[in-house]
């Protein structure tokens, strides 16, 4: 089942309450793997869709699912099972973006390294839906194992990865738990033959649905990410907006609030600010691109959906300021620069649960998104001096025929030197503005790198008993007739034991009995595997990626 299904979301039956929805989050179109599950999974079949992230999936069965809940009933109905604690984050945003019109639809994410008691209260407290990782939800079941007993939509979300993460056995044990009248669908970028035995013993006579991703190009639009933390966003945009020599800017965040609030933050900068979100009237609306146009306005703060068909040469910069919701939106917002021919300027603004979602989007596009710094001092406090350089430039050329014999005058009366009458101008044409590196560093505090030095993370490392700083540890002896193998993932990329098995049974189909000893370090990881036919198995297993990285698993030669 491969044909393209065209039409609006109205056509596909989907609950009126999710339409509206929809139209507040600027949806217009279903992408195809939208427009081909939706009918699908309304219908009530068991589906395997095979798309690539980025091409809508979330949505896909997201909006039919939530057409198909009943809100009064207080119990848990759907369960989305996610391979990483990231992804169950997106997805049960998205899952609360599309329920905000259907009052009493609770949504709960379950995922490890959060504490259990504040998942266990939503649970009880009449969640319908459940977005959990595999092993903290069979935690959860541990203590009931009823929890799942009223469930009658399951999808399984990107289910190579999650049989790459070690989870097969955690997930034998959630099929048990639920009813074997649900509903189920199984979305898989590929379908190896472990896939393809999980939908035979699971899925009942399943439809199958299949997508190819299509790369979008952006190819004048020059592109760049930030690493920064949530609450540092305001202050990283201040230092952007310092250094950054642009025309006009549209900086996008995701909700209305976030459109005042930063457009009044940069106002009291003295920008040229406005915010445009869904309650701007559209007289008004009209009003704000035209002054943007002319250039009244040289920044608009918006959100996607009050930034639709914002056609505004001039507009040199896109500012992402939060991440958007799916790579589609990204490739729509930054296409609001780089018109007519002309190279425009993209930069991305992402936090540290967000560089999946980066990884997606550099797919989708087929564009590296390169990491540049968060301008420091010194640089900001160049661009003011440039700026002022620039001012100044046209007008020193007839200064002194036309001012020459005020400044004599000023200099007499005031009683001061030519020198210190400049400097009380300048002050004055800067209205007081920071021109020192020391005044500039004061003024706006250095935003500390997401990543932390190597140091610190040793430091840190040792005092939670993680690994220790430097470490070098003896192999142990191999086993006759296995061979040592060594791969460039460790701690620091959030590996695990069970992530390295996982993949190596998936891709490289070996018994668990054929893989020895795993061990785990900071910046690599040693793996005995079976000497015989060991070659073979590596080139079986050199397109393999474990989280999200490449495994280029390789001989470790001990010399």
């Amino acid at each position: 089942m491969t044909q393209e299904v065209t039409g609006t979301f109205a056509e596909l039956g989907l609950h009126p309450s999710i339409l509206a929805a929809l139209v507040a989050v600027g949806y217009e179109e279903p992408s195809p793997i939208q427009s081909q599950a939706i009918p699908v999974i309304l219908a009530g079949h068991d589906m395997i869709g095979q798309a690539q992230t980025g091409t809508g999936k979330t949505a896909a069965f997201a909006l039919p699912i939530l057409s198909k809940i009943d809100p009064a009933k207080r119990e848990l109905q759907a369960l989305i099972l996610a391979p990483t604690r990231e992804l169950a984050l997106q997805v049960a945003t998205a899952f609360e973006t599309y329920s905000k019109q259907m009052p009493g639809l609770n949504v709960v994410a379950v995922y490890g390294g959060a504490p259990m008691g504040p998942q266990l209260k939503a649970i009880r407290q009449g969640a319908q839906v459940i977005v959990a990782t595999p092993g903290r939800l069979v935690d959860h079941l541990s203590r009931n194992d009823q929890l799942l007993s009223t469930i009658s939509h399951l999808v399984l979300d990107e289910a190579d990865e999650m049989l790459k993460l070690g989870f097969m056995d955690d997930l034998e044990v959630i099929f048990q738990a639920m009813p074997a009248s649900r509903q189920s669908v199984l979305f898989s970028a590929t379908l190896p033959a472990s896939i393809r035995t999980i939908a035979e013993k699971h899925l009942r006579e399943p439809k199958h649905i299949k997508i190819a991703a299509k790369t979008q190009t952006v190819s004048l639009i020059e592109q760049a990410h930030l690493m920064v933390h949530a609450d540092q966003k305001v202050q990283a945009v201040a230092r952007l907006l310092e250094v950054e020599e642009f025309d006009a800017l549209i900086a996008f965040v995701r909700t209305k609030q976030a459109t005042l609030d930063l457009a009044s933050a940069l106002e009291a900068k003295g920008y040229k600010v406005a915010a445009l979100n869904g309650d701007i009237a559209q007289n008004q609306r009209e009003r704000v691109i035209e002054s943007l146009k002319d250039g009244r306005l040289d920044i608009v703060v918006a959100t996607d959906v009050a930034a639709r068909g914002i056609d505004v040469p001039r507009i040199t910069h896109v500012l992402n300021v939060d991440m958007p919701y799916d790579p589609e939106s990204y490739v729509h917002r930054i296409g609001r620069t780089g018109r007519a021919g002309r190279v425009g300027r993209a930069l991305l603004l992402v936090t540290p649960r967000e560089r999946r979602m980066l990884q997606v989007i550099e797919r989708v596009t087929g564009q590296k998104v390169a990491e540049v710094r968060l301008p420091n001092g010194q640089q900001v406090l160049d661009a003011r001096i440039k700026k002022l350089t620039n001012s100044l430039s046209p007008l020193v050329a007839d200064a002194e025929a036309s001012h020459g014999e005020l400044l004599d005058r000023l200099v007499a009366d005031i009683g001061c030197s030519p020198r210190a009458l400049a400097a009380a101008l300048l002050r004055k044409a800067t209205n007081g503005q920071s021109l020192s590196l020391a005044d500039v560093e004061r003024e706006q505090p250095l935003v500390p790198s997401v990543s932390a030095p190597r140091e610190r993370r040793e430091r840190d490392g040792e005092r939670s008993g993680e690994f220790t700083p430097r470490e070098r540890r003896a192999p142990v002896p191999l086993a006759e007739g296995r061979a040592r193998c060594r791969t460039a993932l460790g701690t620091r990329d959030g590996i695990a034991a069970k992530n390295l098995l996982g993949a190596i049974l998936n891709e490289g189909g070996l018994a668990r009995e054929a893989i020895g000893r795993i061990q785990i370090r900071e910046t690599f990881s040693l793996i005995e595997l079976p000497e015989e036919g060991l070659d073979r198995l590596l080139g079986k297993l050199k397109d393999t990626r474990v989280a999200g990285k490449a495994l280029k698993l390789r001989r470790y030669r001990e010399d």
